[in-house]
C-alpha cells in the first residue's frame, strides 16, 4: 500500500494572506527577519509570543528558569500534565514551535533576573525584548541595558484583574503611520502646471448633460477656485461668508438634480479652504527637530527628512512631495484615468527629486549614496505628511520623576482614579515584595495585616512621588491583596494581545505605537493610557 503524500506547505503569501493586507510584504518581511526574546513564559508571556509566532516572526528565544507546576496547568494553555516538573521554557517553546514550524525557536533555562544581572550583553542580539512579570528593580536595570544597546523593549504584566503594557525605546520613527483620518493630498488650492492645464481643457458650462454630470469634483473645484482667485486679488475663500458664497457658486453650476459630481464638489469644498503648504504640526516638528541636521551617524529616516527639508524649501515650493493617489469619485472612465496618471506622474517626479537629494546628502556625510533603497524613499515620499517620531522616557526617569501635575490630575479625576490606583499599587506590591520577600496575599496568613502593610507602602510611594495626601481607594488596596500576585488567564491573554500588537507596530514600523503606560482595569473592563 502506497504511503499517503505529505501535505504541501502553504506558500507564505497564502499562509499570511490576511495580515499581508494590513501591513503588506514589506511589513511581513520585517517580521520574518526579527528576533524576539521573551523573559518569563507564564500565561502573559506565552500569550504574547503565541500571537507573534502565528504572525510569522523570524525567531524566538524563551528565557525562564522555573519548572512546570500544578498551578501552571490552570492558567497556561501551553503546558499540560505531561509537562509537570519539566523546564517551563522548554515546554512552552515546543508548543509554540508546533503552531508555526517556519519560526526558529529556542529556550534558555535561566531566571531572567539572573541574566539581567550577570550577562547584560546577551540582549543586544535581539530586535525586541519582551519582558513579562518583572519587578521594578529588574525593569529599571533591563531598560538601561536595552537603551544602551538600542534594542526595542516592551514590558507586560498581569496581576489579578489588572495589568499594564509599556514600551521603552529612545526613539522610534514611523513612515507608514496610517492614520484613520487624513486630508487627501489633492492640491485643489495649489495645483501644479500640468493639473492647471488639464483643468483648462474642461468646460463646466458644456451643454452635453452626460459630460456635465461626469466631470470629477477635483476638476470642478480647481477650476472654480482659480476663477474665484482671479476676482479676489489672488486669494481663496477664508471667511465663513466667502466659503458659503463659494459653495453657492458650485450649486449654481448644477443643471440636473442627479448630478452627484457637483454634490461631491460641495461636500469636498473644505479641501479648497485648507491652508497651502505644510499644515501638519507633527511634520513641522520633525522638520525642525535637531536630528534633521544629519551626520555620518544619522539613521536613514533622518537623512530622508533632511532631503525632504531641501525639497520643500526648493523644488516643492513649500509643499511636501505629492502622494499620487486620488479617491473614488463620480467621473467618466477616461477623465478619471487621465487624472490618475497626472497625479502619479507628479508624485514620481517629486520622488526622483527627493531621491537625488538623498543621494547628495549621503555622499556629503561620507556614506554610500545608494545605501537607502528607492523603495524606501518612495514610501517616505508617499507618506511624508504623516511621518511620526516617538520618543519614550526611560523607566527610571518615569519611576523617579513622573510628571507631577499629570499624576495629581489622574488621582483626583474620577475617570482615571482606578487606572492610576492600579499603576501605583503595581509599583507598591514590588516594594512590598522587596521588603517582605513575598507579594501581598501570596501566601495564606493574616490578610488584615497584609492590607495594612500594602496601604503603608502605597502611601510611602505616593509621598516619595510628591503626591502627599492623595489616598488610594481602600477597596482597591484590598483587591490587590486578594489577587496574591496571581496571573489569571483571561487577563494574561488580553495583556498579551495588546503587547503583541505593539511589538508588531515596532517591528514593521507601521501604525503609531502607544505612548505612555497602558493600564487594564479588569474590575470595570476599562483600558486607559497614562502619560507620566
Amino acid at each position: 500500500m502506497a504511503e499517503p503524500k505529505a501535505e504541501p506547505k502553504p506558500e507564505p503569501k497564502t499562509k499570511y494572506d490576511r495580515q499581508l493586507r494590513i501591513w503588506g510584504e514589506q511589513g511581513q518581511n520585517a517580521l520574518e527577519k526579527a528576533s524576539i526574546c521573551l523573559l518569563n513564559c507564564g500565561p502573559t508571556g506565552s500569550e504574547t509570543l503565541k500571537n507573534l509566532v502565528l504572525g510569522g516572526i523570524g525567531s524566538i528565544t524563551v528565557v525562564d528558569g522555573s519548572k512546570v507546576e500544578n498551578g501552571d496547568l490552570g492558567n497556561n494553555f501551553m503546558v499540560s500534565e505531561s509537562s509537570l516538573g519539566q523546564p517551563k521554557a522548554k515546554c512552552v517553546c515546543a508548543f509554540l514551535q508546533e503552531l508555526n514550524d517556519a519560526v526558529k525557536a529556542k529556550f534558555i533555562e535561566e531566571h531572567p533576573v539572573t541574566l539581567i544581572d550577570t550577562n547584560p550583553s546577551f540582549f543586544s542580539q535581539f530586535t525586541v525584548v519582551i519582558a513579562t512579570q518583572l519587578v521594578e528593580a529588574s525593569m529599571v536595570k533591563l531598560d538601561r541595558i536595552c537603551r544602551d544597546a538600542n534594542v526595542m523593549l516592551i514590558f507586560a504584566r498581569s496581576y489579578g484583574l489588572s495589568g499594564f503594557v509599556r514600551i521603552s525605546v529612545k526613539e522610534h520613527t514611523v513612515i507608514e503611520s496610517k492614520p484613520d483620518h487624513f486630508l487627501d493630498d489633492l492640491r485643489l488650492n495649489n495645483p501644479w502646471p500640468e493639473l492647471k492645464k488639464f483643468t483648462e481643457s474642461i468646460d463646466l458650462d458644456t451643454s452635453d448633460p452626460v459630460a456635465h454630470k461626469h466631470t470629477p469634483y477635483i476638476l470642478i473645484l480647481v477650476k472654480m477656485a482659480n476663477d474665484w482667485a482671479k476676482t479676489h486679488n489672488g486669494k481663496l475663500p477664508s471667511t465663513r461668508e466667502e466659503k458659503r458664497e463659494f459653495k453657492e457658486l458650485i450649486k449654481a453650476k448644477t443643471i440636473a438634480p442627479d448630478e452627484d459630481n457637483y454634490k461631491e464638489a460641495i461636500e469636498a469644498s473644505f479641501k479648497v479652504f485648507a491652508p497651502q503648504g505644510i499644515s501638519s504640526s507633527n511634520l513641522k516638528r520633525i522638520l525642525d527637530d535637531p536630528c534633521s541636521e544629519v551626520d555620518s551617524c544619522s539613521s536613514d529616516f533622518w537623512v530622508m527628512v533632511a532631503a525632504l527639508k531641501e525639497f520643500i524649501g526648493n523644488e516643492g515650493g513649500g509643499e511636501a512631495p505629492l502622494e499620487g493617489s486620488i479617491p473614488d469619485m463620480t467621473s467618466s472612465t477616461e477623465i478619471y484615468i487621465n487624472l490618475q496618471k497626472l497625479y502619479q506622474a507628479k508624485a514620481e517626479a517629486d520622488f526622483i527629486i527627493v531621491g537625488q537629494h538623498v543621494r547628495d546628502i549621503l555622499k556629503k556625510i561620507g556614506r554610500d549614496p545608494l545605501s537607502i533603497s528607492n523603495d524606501l524613499i518612495k514610501s517616505f515620499c508617499k507618506n511624508a505628511r504623516k511621518l511620526t517620531v516617538c520618543r519614550y522616557k526611560s523607566i527610571e526617569e518615569e519611576f523617579n520623576s513622573p510628571i507631577l501635575p499629570e499624576m495629581q490630575k489622574y488621582l483626583s479625576d474620577e475617570e482615571y482614579s482606578v487606572a492610576v490606583g492600579f499603576y501605583i499599587l503595581l509599583r507598591a506590591v514590588d516594594r512590598f515584595s522587596a521588603n517582605y520577600n513575598a507579594f501581598p496575599g501570596q501566601f495564606d496568613g493574616a490578610m488584615d495585616e497584609e492590607i495594612s502593610r500594602l496601604k503603608t507602602t502605597a502611601v510611602s510611594l505616593l509621598t516619595d512621588l510628591g503626591c502627599n495626601g492623595s489616598p488610594l481607594p481602600e477597596d482597591l488596596i484590598n483587591e490587590m491583596c486578594r489577587y496574591g500576585a496571581a496571573e489569571l488567564h483571561a487577563v494574561a491573554a488580553y495583556i498579551g494581545g495588546v503587547a503583541s500588537q505593539e511589538v508588531i507596530k515596532l517591528i514593521t514600523r507601521q501604525f503609531v505605537p502607544m505612548s505612555g503606560t497602558f493600564i487594564f482595569n479588569g474590575i470595570d473592563h476599562k483600558s486607559q493610557l497614562l502619560s507620566l
